[in-house]
This record gives structure tokens, C-alpha cells and sequence, in this order.
């Protein structure tokens, strides 16, 4: 596979365009094809979005030949009326496109407990929907429109062997652990796959990227990710899940690169667990944990807190096995082997600090399995966006 440029609009069939004007944002997303297949998944948290029950509802119906996403409201724990607002903005977008509201999927990011702004969404849709394009800048504008605390758009596309393309965009910064689901995340494709397929793919690829990003713990009331196949070439599923699976955890990564107030990426590979549940929960209690994320902000050597992340993960652990090493993916340093301090190590770590990228090898020494988790280290800057979010 090969890196494209184009974003989502090098899907062949995708369309799209947006809007930003200083907090609010709008974003249209339009598939051309009679050959659609969709699946979703969302967050896990029991405080449910409004337009993530309107978009499930939808997908259980068919597919969808477009998305609306709006930035600067979640419209989020807003009771009845943003029911009634989200499945407004699917029903304005449908009348556009002469199709039915249920074939519209909606999405929305931004404060919690505040009304939908229905006044400007209306007032741009025209905008944004007569300039749908397929070009990079239209792909570039929509990703750019669904933005929050964000500092950097994110978007890639790629192209398989076979000719099959794959592109995707999402936006997340904070408020991010996701548990079945993403941030926001829209993924399209032009290969032909069945409902049933696509989704067994999307929840793979998920699980293995998505879901193991962890910026400051908190999961969103509006975590979503959505993909549509425009069915313009066959493409082995096996062929297919290889592709995507390198798309989401590319995007994932950006998204913990990205994290509120970030200036370091964390990246924990653990490996030599009992069971792949016990290597997802030690990865991503190495990326969670306040003392590991501030000690790599300062730079700070102090290793131990990673050995006291995976102790107290929940995964079967045996301190006399454990070995730990940390890398910037130039030099690495091996700090822990099989439960035996390695003395001597402190000077080569300090210098691994100094790197934007930080790599954490944990091996249990207890199986087969495996898992990778991303995150970021804990800033200044991190409490005070959240701490003046809503001003």
C-alpha cells in the first residue's frame, strides 16, 4: 500500500466540503454510488449524544449516502430537543440530496448541555453543500471544520495493491478514551463489501487503534466512527482489513500526538501477556496514568511509574519476569531485565526523554500476546484549555 493525498475526497465517489468560523463548524460528506454499505460504532458511555442515537437508528435501517457533522455543541444531554435537532439537521440535509432522512448519518462535537445553534447551521448549509467537491482542498475543509481543541487537522488516504482506496478523517484532542468507538472518525472507501463485512472490519480496526488511544481518560458522550463503501472494486476482506487497520492507527496516533496541551507522543507496546486482554489493559494503563504522562513531560527518569502502571492494570503480572526498555525509535535503553534492575542506565534514559516520540516496551514474560497503546504526556497547557473550555 502507498500514502495519497486527498484525504477522504480520493475515495472515488466521496464528496465533501465545510465551513469554520471561529467555534462553530459544519461539515458535509456525500457518497455518489447505488452500491453503499455502512457501519458505525459508538461510545460506550451511558450519557449518549443525541446525534449518535439519531446516526444508530439510521444504520439499522441501511446505509448512508451522507453525513453532517457540526462542531462547537455536542448536542449532548439535551433531552428531547436535541433528538429533535439532530434529526433536524439529517432531515435538511436529505431534502437537499431528494433521498430519505434515515439514509443521513449526523454527528456533532463541542460543549455538553447546550442547544444546538440551528439558526447558523442553516444559514451555511448552502454554502458548505453547493461547493461539494472532490477535490484535496474540499477533503481538507470538512476535516478542518470539525475541529475543537484541535491544533492540527487529520486526514490520510491510501491506496492497496489492487487499486482499492481508503481515507479517513477524524478530530479528537481531549476528553478521549474511547470503549467501542472514537472521537469523531469518517472513514470512506470505494471498495465493494457487504454490510455485515464492513462492519466485522471496522470493529477489528478499531479495537486496534481507536481504542487503544488514551489522552486523558475521560470517554466522550460523542465518541463515533463511521464508514461507507462506495462499491466501485471488488477487494479481498483480508486484503481490505491490512489497509484500514494501518489507516485508524495512523489516525490514532495523530490524535494522541494531538492531545490538549501535548508535547510528546507516548507510544507502550506490551508483549508476553497471558491473554490479548491482559496486553490491552497494561499498554493502556502505561498511557493513562498521570505520573507516567507528567514524567514525560518533564523529562523526567523515572521509570518505575511504569512498572507501577502495569502492576496495578488489572493484567496477570509476575514482577520477577517483567523487562522494560524505552526507546525514541533511534537508540533504546533496557532499564528492567526479567525482574533485575539494570544499573548504569540513568544518563542513556535522560537522553531518550529529551526525544518528541517515546517509546515503552513492557514484556510480562507470561504468554504469547501483545498490544500497543498511544497517548501523550500531561501539560501546563492541558489544565488550562479545561480549564477555560467554555468561556
Amino acid at each position: 500500500m502507498k500514502i495519497i493525498k486527498g484525504g477522504i475526497c480520493a475515495v472515488r465517489g466521496v464528496r465533501a466540503n465545510g465551513i469554520k468560523e471561529g467555534k462553530n463548524g459544519l461539515a458535509v460528506i456525500v457518497a455518489d454510488s447505488k452500491r453503499l454499505s455502512s457501519a458505525g460504532v459508538f461510545t460506550r458511555n451511558k450519557v449518549i449524544a443525541a446525534p449518535l442515537i439519531v446516526t444508530k437508528e439510521a444504520l439499522t435501517k441501511g446505509d448512508l449516502k451522507a453525513v453532517i457533522a457540526n462542531s462547537g455543541c455536542a448536542n449532548a444531554f439535551t433531552g428531547k430537543r436535541g433528538l429533535d435537532d439532530a434529526r433536524w439537521m439529517a432531515q435538511i440535509l436529505a431534502k437537499k440530496l431528494k433521498c430519505k432522512p434515515d439514509e443521513i448519518g449526523v454527528a456533532s462535537t463541542g460543549v455538553i448541555g447546550r442547544n444546538l445553534d440551528k439558526t447558523w447551521i442553516g444559514e451555511h448549509l448552502d454554502g458548505v453543500y453547493n461547493n461539494l467537491a472532490t477535490s484535496e482542498d474540499a477533503g481538507k475543509a470538512a476535516a478542518r471544520a470539525i475541529m475543537t481543541t484541535d491544533t492540527s487537522m487529520k486526514e490520510i488516504a491510501i491506496e492497496l495493491d489492487n487499486g482499492v482506496r481508503i481515507g479517513g478523517m477524524a478530530k479528537g484532542s481531549g476528553m478521549i478514551e474511547p470503549n467501542m468507538g472514537t472521537m469523531l472518525a469518517f472513514l470512506y472507501t470505494d471498495a465493494a463489501l457487504s454490510k455485515e463485512a464492513l462492519d466485522a472490519c471496522l470493529k477489528k480496526a478499531v479495537d486496534k487503534s481507536f481504542n487503544m488511544v488514551v489522552v486523558d481518560g475521560d470517554t466522550s458522550t460523542n465518541d463515533m466512527a463511521l464508514i461507507t463503501a462506495t462499491g466501485y472494486q471488488e477487494c479481498d476482506t483480508e486484503v481490505f482489513q491490512q489497509g484500514l487497520d494501518y489507516l485508524c492507527q495512523s489516525l490514532a496516533k495523530m490524535i494522541a500526538k494531538d492531545g490538549e496541551g501535548a508535547t510528546r507522543l507516548i507510544e507502550a507496546r506490551v508483549s508476553g501477556a497471558q491473554s490479548e486482554d491482559d496486553a490491552r489493559k497494561a499498554a493502556k494503563a502505561i498511557v493513562r496514568s498521570p505520573l507516567v504522562k507528567t514524567a514525560i513531560f518533564g523529562k523526567d527518569p523515572n521509570w518505575g511509574r511504569v512498572v507501577a502502571a502495569v502492576g496495578y492494570s488489572g493484567a496477570e503480572v509476575d514482577q520477577d519476569k517483567i523487562s522494560l526498555k524505552f526507546s525514541d525509535n533511534k537508540n533504546e535503553v533496557m532499564l528492567v531485565d526479567s525482574g533485575r534492575i539494570v544499573e548504569g542506565k540513568l544518563e542513556a534514559l535522560k537522553g531518550i526523554m529529551e526525544s518528541r516520540e517515546i517509546v515503552i516496551e513492557a514484556a510480562l514474560g507470561l504468554g504469547d500476546f501483545e498490544a500497543t497503546a498511544w497517548g501523550c504526556d500531561l501539560t501546563y497547557d492541558y489544565v488550562k484549555i479545561n480549564a477555560m473550555y467554555t468561556t
